[in-house]
C-alpha cells in the first residue's frame, strides 16, 4: 500500500511530468510565470527609467504635493465604488464640494512654501500676484468650503445679522420714565395746551358707499349688504309700513344697482342678470403637510395588513380629499440553503411569482383605515374611472362651502353654457375639479336625500342656473311645492307658466295640462316639420319661439299618496316622449322608497342625485348600489349622468337666500307685459277634481248613456259593453253614483261584485 502511494507521488511529481513535458515540467509552475512577468516589468522600467523619470519631474512640478489630494480622491470614489454608494457623491453633494474647496484652498497654502507646483499658483492667481491676493484667494475658498459644509447654520447667520443691523437703524422707543418726564416738562410751560381729540360729530363724513342701508331692521325682507343705498339720506320709515311697499323698495333697489348697467346682455327685450348678483365665497386652501402626513399613515395602515399599496395622488377637494392608492404585489419567495466549502450553511430567499394586489383586499379594509385616521367614515372608489388606481375619500378636518359663482366662471361651466340653453352648475369633485351638467341631456333628474341634507339648495341652485341665462321666452316653470315654503319665493318672476302650486289636486291638474301640452307640441313639430326644439327654434325669436318647460317638483312622496296611479303614469309618460318637445322633469323626495320611486320611475330617470340617506336600503333605492348612507350631508353628494357606469361624489353648489332674492327682484323689475301667455291657472282651478283625487273617466259619458237606455246596469254589464276591465267599470259605478244620486241601487245577482243603478 506504501508502495502505491510512493508510485503516485513520484507520477504526480516525476513521472507524470517527464512524461508530459519533460526537463521543462517546472515551467507549469504559477510561482515561476510570476516571477518571469515581475523580470519582464523591471527590465521594461530600467530601460524607459529616463523618460519616467522625466514624466515624474514634470508631473511634480505641475502638481507638486498636491499628486496626495488626486490620490486621495481616486481613493475615494474607489471605495465608494465597491460599497456601491456612488449616489451619496449626489445625496451629500454640498459635502463633496465643500470638502473640494477645503483641498483648493490647502493647495493653494502648498504653492505659497513651494510646494504645490503651477496647479496650485493657479488656484492662488499666479506667481506674480502679490500675497494679499493669495491670502484672498485661500480665504475666499475657505468661506465656499464653510457654506457648502453648513448651509443652515450660514443662511441663520446671515439673516440674525440683517436683523440686527435694521434694530440699530429702527427707531427706539422712549423709557416710560423719560416720557412722565417731558409730559410734567410741558405742563410746567406756560401757554401750553395739549391737542384735543375731535369728537364725534367733528369726524369726517363717510363716502356714500359706506354709509348704512335706509332700510330699517324691523322690515320683513331685510336688504342685501350687496345694495348701494341712496345718495341723499333717506328719513326713516315708520315701522307698521304694508309688506308690498317694502318688496317694491328692495325690487327698485336691486335693479337700481344691477339693472341699470350698460353692459348687461339684452337678449328679445329682457336683459340678464350680470354675474355680480351672486356672491364669491373665498376658497381654504388646504395644507400639503397634513395630506401627506394622512398618505403615511394609509400606506402604513394597509402594509400593518399585508397589503402592499403606494399613494400616487392626492387631489384635495372641498369636502374630502382623495387619495389614490396603487396596488402593489403580493410576492412568493422560496427559501434555498447552500453549504460552502467551510460547511457553513446559507439561506438565500429568491422571488418566485408575484401578482397584484386584489381589489376586494384594500375595500374590506375600509372600516380599519378610517380607525387608523381617526375618521367618522370614509368611502373607498375602486376602482376610479380612467385612472389603475383606489380611490380612498377621507373627509377633512373643515369642510368648505363651494358658491355658484365659484363654479360658474370656471371654464368647464362655461364651455357648456356655451353650447346649451339648460346648462347647470352641479358643484366641484373629490379632487376640486368644477362639474357641470346640461338638462336637455339627462334630459330628466331624480333628487333624493334625507331631510336637512342640501335638496332644497340643490333645487335653488338649479333654478337660479337657469334663471342668469335664459328668458322667459326661452325656459317656463312649473313649480309645485307641497311644502308651501321651500318654492314660494319665485312666486313673482316672470318665468312662471302658473304660480307655484302648494295644492295636491291642483298639482294633479297640472300634471294632466302638461301631458296635453305635450300632445299638442309633437303636434306643431309635425306642422313646421322639425324633428325637435331646437330645430323649430332656428329661426324664431320672442314670443314666436317655443320655451322649455321645467317641471320642479319638491317632494314627490306627497303626490304619491294623493293620487299613486295617475301620479307614475303621467311622469312616466312624460319621462318617455317629453324630451324632444323641451320638457324636462326634476322630482325631488325625501323618502326613497321603493313604494315612491318606482321602478318605472327609476327606469324613466337615469340622471339622479342622492345626498346622505339613513341606510343602505335607501342608497340601493336611488343609485342600485351603496355608498349614500356614508355621505357627510350639508351639499355632499352623489351624482349619476347618463353616461356615466358609477356615480361621482361632488360638493353641491351653495345659494343663500339673499342671492335668490337679488336674482327674483332683479327679474321683477323688468317689464312684465311681455311674458308670453302659456299662464294655467285657469285651467288649473277649473279642472273638476273627483272623489279620491280620481279624475273623471273618459268613458263616463257612454256609461250615462247606458244607463240613460237600460233600466238595470251593473259592473259586469259595463265590462260587457265597454270591452274594460273590472277595475275600471267599478270605478264608473262609482263615478254614475255621484253623477246621478244613488237611486235604485241593488247588490247584482250575477255574485260578481256589481252593483245595479
Amino acid at each position: 500500500m506504501a508502495r502505491k502511494k510512493a508510485n503516485y507521488n513520484e507520477g504526480y511529481g516525476g513521472r507524470g511530468h517527464q512524461k508530459s513535458g519533460g526537463p521543462f515540467h517546472f515551467l507549469k509552475r504559477r510561482w515561476v510565470w510570476r516571477f518571469i512577468l515581475f523580470v519582464v516589468v523591471v527590465a521594461v522600467l530600467f530601460w524607459l527609467r529616463s523618460a519616467i523619470v522625466n514624466a515624474m519631474s514634470a508631473t511634480f512640478g505641475f502638481f507638486g504635493w498636491g499628486l496626495l489630494f488626486i490620490a486621495a480622491v481616486v481613493i475615494t470614489v474607489f471605495i465608494q465604488a465597491r460599497r456601491r454608494k456612488l449616489l451619496s457623491f449626489i445625496t451629500r453633494g454640498n459635502r463633496w464640494l465643500g470638502g473640494i474647496a477645503f483641498a483648493l484652498a490647502a493647495w493653494g497654502v502648498l504653492a505659497i512654501f513651494e510646494g504645490g507646483g503651477a496647479f496650485g499658483w493657479s488656484i492662488i492667481g499666479g506667481r506674480s500676484a502679490a500675497y494679499e491676493i493669495h491670502f484672498l484667494f485661500i480665504l475666499g475658498l475657505v468661506l465656499i468650503g464653510v457654506v457648502f459644509m453648513v448651509p443652515g447654520a450660514c443662511f441663520r447667520l446671515v439673516t440674525g445679522f440683517a436683523s440686527w443691523v435694521g434694530a440699530q437703524f429702527r427707531r427706539r422707543p422712549v423709557p416710560k420714565y423719560l416720557e412722565r418726564q417731558l409730559r410734567q416738562e410741558q405742563a410746567e410751560t406756560p401757554g401750553y395746551t395739549p391737542l384735543a381729540r375731535p369728537s364725534v360729530e367733528e369726524k369726517p363724513a363717510l363716502m356714500p358707499e359706506m354709509e348704512r342701508p335706509t332700510l330699517s331692521p324691523e322690515k320683513v325682507i331685510p336688504k342685501s349688504p350687496l345694495m348701494t343705498p341712496d345718495k341723499e339720506p333717506a328719513k326713516p320709515r315708520p315701522t307698521t309700513a304694508p309688506v308690498p311697499q317694502d318688496l317694491r323698495q328692495v325690487a327698485e333697489e336691486v335693479w337700481k344697482k344691477y339693472g341699470q348697467s350698460p353692459d348687461l346682455v339684452t337678449v328679445d327685450g329682457w336683459r340678464l342678470p350680470p354675474i355680480d348678483i351672486l356672491d364669491m365665497i373665498p376658497e381654504v386652501e388646504f395644507g400639503e403637510a397634513d395630506n401627506i402626513q394622512r398618505a403615511k399613515i394609509i400606506e402604513d395602515a394597509l402594509g400593518s395588513y399585508g397589503v402592499e399599496a403606494k399613494v400616487v395622488q392626492i387631489n384635495a377637494g372641498p369636502t374630502v380629499t382623495q387619495f389614490g392608492v396603487e396596488p402593489g404585489w403580493d410576492r412568493k419567495h422560496k427559501e434555498r440553503r447552500e453549504k460552502d466549502r467551510n460547511g457553513d450553511v446559507t439561506i438565500t430567499r429568491e422571488e418566485v411569482s408575484k401578482t397584484r394586489v386584489k381589489v376586494e383586499r384594500i375595500t374590506s379594509l375600509a372600516n380599519d383605515l378610517a380607525l387608523a385616521l381617526a375618521a367618522p367614515s370614509i368611502r373607498i372608489e375602486a376602482p376610479v374611472p380612467g385612472k389603475s388606481i383606489v380611490g380612498i375619500e377621507v373627509p377633512n378636518t373643515s369642510a368648505t362651502s363651494v358658491s355658484l359663482r365659484g363654479v360658474i366662471e370656471t371654464s368647464a361651466f362655461q364651455k357648456l353654457e356655451a353650447r346649451s340653453h339648460l346648462a347647470l352648475a352641479m358643484g366641484k369633485g373629490a379632487g376640486g375639479e368644477s362639474v357641470a351638467g346640461d338638462l336637455s341631456k339627462m334630459p330628466h333628474l331624480l333628487i333624493a336625500g334625507a331631510t336637512g341634507s342640501g335638496k332644497t339648495v340643490c333645487l335653488n341652485t338649479i333654478i337660479s342656473c337657469l334663471l342668469l341665462y335664459n328668458t322667459p321666452f326661452d325656459v317656463r316653470f312649473i313649480m309645485i311645492d307641497p311644502k308651501r315654503v321651500e318654492l314660494t319665493p319665485y312666486n313673482s318672476i316672470p318665468h312662471l307658466a302658473t304660480p307655484v302650486i302648494v295644492d295636491t289636486t291642483k298639482a294633479l291638474s297640472a300634471l294632466r295640462w302638461l301631458s296635453t301640452e305635450m300632445d299638442q307640441r309633437y303636434q306643431k313639430l309635425a306642422t313646421a316639420g322639425a324633428r325637435n326644439i331646437e330645430g323649430y327654434n332656428k329661426n324664431r325669436s320672442g314670443a314666436e319661439k317655443m320655451p322649455y318647460m321645467v317641471l320642479i317638483i319638491d317632494e314627490l312622496a306627497d303626490l304619491m299618496m294623493a293620487g299613486f296611479d295617475e301620479v307614475e303614469h303621467i311622469l312616466c309618460r312624460l319621462a318617455q316622449l317629453a324630451r324632444a318637445i323641451g320638457i324636462h322633469l326634476i322630482v325631488a323626495t325625501q323618502r326613497p322608497s321603493v313604494d315612491v320611486v318606482t321602478g318605472l320611475i327609476k327606469a324613466n330617470f337615469p340622471t339622479r342625485i342622492s345626498f346622505a340617506v339613513t341606510s343602505q336600503v335607501d342608497s340601493r333605492t336611488i343609485l342600485d348600489g351603496g355608498g349614500a348612507e356614508k355621505l357627510l350631508g350639508r351639499g355632499d353628494m352623489l351624482y349619476m349622468p347618463t353616461e356615466a357606469a358609477k356615480p361621482k361624489r361632488i360638493q353641491g353648489c351653495f345659494i343663500s337666500d339673499a342671492e335668490v332674492e337679488r336674482l327674483v327682484y332683479f327679474w321683477n323689475g323688468q317689464r312684465r307685459e311681455e311674458a308670453s301667455g302659456l299662464k294655467i291657472e285657469e285651467i288649473v282651478k277649473s279642472a273638476p277634481a273627483a272623489k279620491d283625487g280620481h279624475p273623471p273617466d273618459p268613458l263616463l259619458e257612454s256609461a250615462q248613456e247606458l244607463a240613460e237606455q237600460h233600466e238595470h246596469i251593473s259592473t259586469s254589464f259595463l265590462q260587457r259593453r265597454l270591452h274594460i276591465g273590472y277595475p275600471r267599470a267599478a270605478r264608473l259605478m262609482e263615478q254614475l253614483e255621484e253623477e246621478m244620486g244613488s237611486q235604485g241601487i241593488e247588490v247584482d245577482d250575477e255574485g260578481e261584485g256589481g252593483e245595479e243603478v
